[in-house]
């Protein structure tokens, strides 16, 4: 699983965490997490302490049709 820049993961403390920097692809990274009360812990974070990765997909837009 590839992990860039400003993905949304979930780590295994079951914290929602968003990857700021990624220092080794597939090793290591610098996170935003998200704690309770609102606050924001920055981590250094490791490829096993993601659970999973939220990936964003873009959608076309539609045309309006009159």
């Amino acid at each position: 699983m590839i992990i860039c820049e400003y993905d949304k993961v979930m780590l295994t403390t079951g914290e929602m965490a968003r990857i700021s920097e990624v220092l080794e692809e597939g090793v290591a990274y610098v996170a935003d997490i998200f704690k309770r009360g609102g606050k924001i812990s920055i981590e250094h974070i490791s490829q096993d302490d993601i659970y999973s990765v939220f990936k964003e997909v873009e959608h076309p837009l539609r045309e309006r049709v009159i």
